[in-house]
This record gives structure tokens, sequence and C-alpha cells, in this order.
């Protein structure tokens, strides 16, 4: 912590501690700083980490050949279908995946067939250039670990929100909380008691008279409630405008809020428009900006996590994008699929609409329109 630092919070101790001791009052200086454990309470942010992780948790992992072949049976589905003992598949890619954008690089580590996300990472590179990594004091091997990293300009180190977006998530989570304790009791409560007399910690009865009227104060906790406070001569209370304007706060959210998305590769108003308009390209949209280079990323780790260097076999994550699609766009899809004679209407049924084939010679068939 710098000297300034140091020397701002030594004069706020004092001030609130002689505040407290002469008065019985408070002085509060709130402010919220970004960290792992409440960047999630940001709405924006959460609602672009689920539309992402989402996507990636609703995809189907796959273990492929050099051809692109399913293997079906390969040891490593297993793993990845329950990873370990206290994570589901859906849980760990979804943790993986936020904290791959939150924090910029995640470390999945593959021991006695289970996966799991080890926290507090130390690595470095030795003279050969080979990455070590440690936890604690313990060494970890390479062939048991991997490092992925939403790459910036550091071949070592990842970049997340908590880093790119710092000042302006801060800005944005302090902006909230400021309306939202105003609004929390109905609206911002603030009284200033005058007194024509001189404010005199050696006076027992003003200092006890003052506490009380103190009191009686801060148990006003709603707009609506009505209280009865007896005052002698020399004394008045006044109540406070809130300094907190709310237009001003508004118009700072309105322009800071959409920049959060964009350390997430979404520029927020297009996406949202496209919501408005078009769930399907509002999916593509997101999967095409953020989505595809995460699982890119992914599957090339994993592949050497599972299977080496030397192996042809990869992990792929397959995404069905007809999820996205409304079910009479689906039909519209289906129907020109079978009048083009690119497949049969029994494919159709069960790939595209999730109906039962009907196996008869007619619905296995081709046929072309003659339009």
């Amino acid at each position: 912590m710098r000297l300034r630092d140091r020397f701002s919070n030594w004069v706020y101790g004092k001030l609130e501690k002689r505040m407290n001791e002469d008065l019985g009052g408070s002085v509060r200086f709130p402010s919220i700083f970004a960290t792992e454990s409440n960047i999630l309470e940001s709405s924006d942010v959460y609602e672009l980490l689920q539309d992402i992780s989402n996507q990636l948790m609703l995809a189907e992992i796959v273990v492929e050949d050099s051809d692109g072949n399913e293997i079906r049976n390969d040891p490593a589905l297993k793993v990845l279908k329950n990873p370990n003992d206290y994570l589901t598949q859906s849980e760990f890619i979804k943790l993986m995946t936020n904290t791959y954008l939150l924090q910029g690089e995640v470390y999945p580590l593959l021991n006695d067939n289970q996966l799991h996300l080890p926290t507090n990472v130390y690595t470095e590179l030795d003279k050969s250039l080979k990455e070590h990594f440690k936890v604690g004091s313990v060494e970890i091997p390479s062939s048991m670990i991997r490092h992925i990293k939403n790459i910036g300009t550091n071949h070592l180190k990842g970049v997340g929100i908590l880093d790119l977006g710092r000042r302006t998530l801060e800005g944005v989570m302090n902006a909230e909380k400021a309306l939202t304790d105003k609004y929390i009791k109905g609206g911002l409560l603030a009284f200033l008691l005058k007194l024509d007399a001189h404010i005199n910690p050696g006076n027992g009865a003003q200092s006890k008279l003052i506490k009380k009227i103190l009191d009686q104060l801060e148990e006003i906790d709603e707009t609506r409630s009505i209280k009865m406070i007896p005052l002698g001569k020399g004394y008045n209370i006044e109540t406070l405008k809130s300094p907190v304007d709310d237009e001003k706060i508004l118009s700072y959210l309105n322009v800071y809020k959409k920049d959060l998305g964009k350390y997430l590769g979404i520029d927020v108003d297009t996406y949202r428009s496209l919501i408005k308009s078009d769930l399907e390209k509002a999916m593509m949209y997101l999967h095409n900006k953020a989505v595809r280079p995460i699982m890119k990323n992914f599957e090339d780790h994993l592949s050497l996590l599972f299977f080496g260097s030397k192996s042809d076999k990869r992990i792929k994550f397959k995404i069905d994008i007809l999820e996205f699609v409304p079910y009479s766009t689906r039909t519209n899809i289906a129907y020109n699929i079978v009048r083009t004679g690119i497949t049969s209407p029994d494919v159709v049924a069960d790939r595209f609409l999730g109906l039962p084939t009907q196996d008869t010679e007619e619905s296995q068939a081709i046929y072309i329109s003659n339009d």
C-alpha cells in the first residue's frame, strides 16, 4: 500500500473514532472494489457471463480422430462426463469458462482420472522455456496440468475482465450501490441537527441530549415514518436533500455499463437489439464473437492434457445451432431440406424436429420438388 493510501486511511480512522467518542455518530466512506467474490453482483457482467458460459455448458463434448470421425468409447469422455466427486460436467465447464473470462486464465488439472481447477497456481519458464507449475510448495508435473490463457500481450499470463475493466467495473458497481443504498429503505433519509450553542464534548448534558436526538433520528427507517422529537430552545432539525443525483448517475451507467461487454468481446447495444428482433441472430452473434474462440482454446488445451502432443485425437465442443432457432423456423428449414432432395423425411424428423421416425419406405426416400 502506498504512503498516500496509508495516510488517507489513518485520517479516516481518526475522524470516525472522534465522531464515535464525541457524539456517538459515525462517518462512512463506502466504496466497492471489484473482486472475484463480488463481481457477479454487477447484473450486466452476470448476464453476459451466463449467456457465454451457458452456450459452452450446453455443448456436446466428443473425441475425434485425425479424419474427424467420432470415437465414442474413448476413456477421456468418461472423465469429462464425471470430472470429479464435487462437480458435474456442466458445472465444471461453466466454472472453467467463468474463471477464464474473469481472471483471464484457468488451470485444468488431470489427476487419477479426475479433472480439477486448482487456484493460486504459480507459473514460470525455465532456461529451456519449459513452463513449471506450483501450488504452494508443491510442484505439479506439466503433463498433468494446462495453462489456458486469454492472451493479451503477455505470453505467460492471460487477461480477464477483472484486470482489463477494473476501473470501469468499480465505477459502475459504486454508482449502482449509491442508488441502491438510497432507495433500499424507501429513499435516503438525512437530517441536519443545528445548535445555536457551540458543541462542547466536555458538556455531559449537551452530549447526552445530542446522542438521544441522533438515536431518535436513526430509528426512522422509512420515508413514511412519523416520529415526534421534543427539542429545547436552540435546537433545530432540518431535512437534507440527498447528495445522490439520480439523473447524473443513470446517465453515467447508460454509458459505462455498456463498455463492460466490450471486455468480453461483445457490443452490448448490438447484442440486445438482436435479442429483441431476432433471437437466432443474437445467439449466433454471441457464438461467433465470444464463444467460438473460447471453445477453440479449450479444445486445444484439453486435447493436449488428455492425449499429449503426439496424438492425432482431439477433444471437440459441438453446439447445435438449431437449439437457438424457434420451432416454426426449424419446420421451414426441415421442409426446404426435404423438398430440395438433401435428405429424407425421417432424418429431418429426428434431427430437426425431435419427432419419432416413421421407418417406412416413403419416409426414408429422397424427394426433389418440381418447383
